[in-house]
This record gives C-alpha cells, structure tokens and sequence, in this order.
C-alpha cells in the first residue's frame, strides 16, 4: 500500500487547483513530510496569494521565519522553485554565496541545507513550493540527489533498487509520490490532447470539460482522465 506521502502528492495531481481541497491537501503534505522524511528537520509550503508570496503550509515556526526572510528580500529557493517550476536546493549553506538574506536568518536557526520542490495540481503547472529545511548537509544529500533525479526524467522512473537505496523510509516515499505525481499529470495531459482531437477545443477549453466531468462524477481527475485515455476518445455526453 502507498505510504500516506505517496496517496498525498499524487492525490494533489489529480485535484482541479481551484478545489477547496487544495488547502488541507497542502497542510497534509507539509506535516507528513516534517514527520517522515528523516533529514527535513522542518518543511513549509510557499504559494503566490493576493499578488504575494506567502506560507500557506508549516509545520514549525522555524520555517516560517526562513520563509519569510526570503519573501522580505523577494528573492531565495522557495520564490525560485515556485515561479521555474523546478527544485531549488541548497546542499550547504556554507558552500553558497546566494540569497544572503535567507542564508542568514536559516544559518541563524541551526539549519544547514535546504531543498524547495515545486508541487502541481491538476492543471500539471505549479501552484506551490514544498521547502524541505535540514540541519544535517550530509543527511539531506541523497534526498536531494534523488528528488532531481526524478525532476530530470520528469517521469516516475525513479530506480528503487538505485537511486532510493540511501534514503530513509519517508525520503524514498517523497520521492515516490513525485514520480507518481508525474506520472497522474501525463496521463492527464493525455486525456486533454484525446478532447481536443475529438473536439477542436483549446487546451483550457479540454480542461474544464476534464474538470466539469469529474465533479459530475464525483471522481477525481486522474480517474476521468485515465478513463478517456483508455477509451481514446471523448463522450461528449
């Protein structure tokens, strides 16, 4: 069975990111993962609200305040991982010279290295950055080695017997819930190219009639847009 981290980030996938869900989903996934994965010794969550970045997820007030010195210099890993869509780590804060402002204040704090990786709902782009925060350089290093693995080949081919036999228990779950949020974004990447051959609809147009389906159901997206993959084409109902 899925750890609860896995069932989290995917589920986060398959949520349209207008759902009211998002915002439990959010505060899940940053408390499991300050809980589970061994080397984060605390983690945030960071998303744009109200023309603004701002913690929408912590499970320390620690975090929160590494997050914050960098939303006062509007500049740091969080911010980046957030608006390139890519992890942002920073395996050493001794070894860096960038985003001084939250060296500092996380220095200050006992913290040694960080990792900030972007998180993405349904519609596949990001809507928040996951901030992992560790005291340990050394024992956050194969956690980031890994999570940039599987950013790299953007797909859940993430080798267990490889690349997660360094990591603890709750890091190889991060981990897999990324590829396996890869993987529930393709599949409905798929189901919105097969409306939009049936249909001539634009992207957003396949989209919301994903969207509009799945509440219909009662399902989420991931369940309708496997649905239409698998039949290869749209109902139009």
């Amino acid at each position: 069975m899925p750890s609860p981290l896995v069932r989290s980030l995917t589920g986060l996938a398959g949520t349209p990111d207008d759902s009211s869900w998002i915002s439990r989903q959010l505060d899940t996934i940053a408390q499991l993962t300050a809980d589970l994965v061994t080397p984060v010794s605390y983690a945030s969550i960071t998303a744009y609200r109200d023309d603004s970045y701002t913690t929408v997820a912590v499970s320390s007030a620690v975090a929160l305040a590494v997050d914050e010195a960098q939303y006062d210099d509007r500049d740091g890993p969080c911010l980046t991982a957030l608006d390139a869509g890519e992890p942002v780590a920073v395996p050493d804060f001794g070894r860096t010279m960038s985003w001084p402002g939250f060296r500092t204040a996380a220095y200050r704090l006992g913290l040694r290295a960080s990792l900030s990786v972007p998180l993405f709902a349904g519609r596949g782009s990001a809507i928040a950055a996951l901030n992992l925060y560790g005291r340990d350089p050394e024992a956050m290093a194969p956690l980031i080695a890994a999570v940039w693995s599987a950013f790299a080949a953007d797909a859940p081919a993430v080798d267990p017997d490889a690349d997660r036999r360094k990591l603890d228990d709750g890091s190889a779950g991060l981990v897999a819930g990324i590829a396996g949020a890869f993987a529930v974004r393709a599949v409905i990447h798929q189901a919105i190219g097969v409306i939009i051959a049936d249909t001539q609809q634009s992207a957003d147009g396949a989209y919301v009639a994903l969207r509009m389906r799945a509440a219909e159901q009662g399902c989420n997206l991931s369940d309708v847009a496997a649905a239409v993959v698998a039949g290869k084409r749209w109902d139009p109902r």
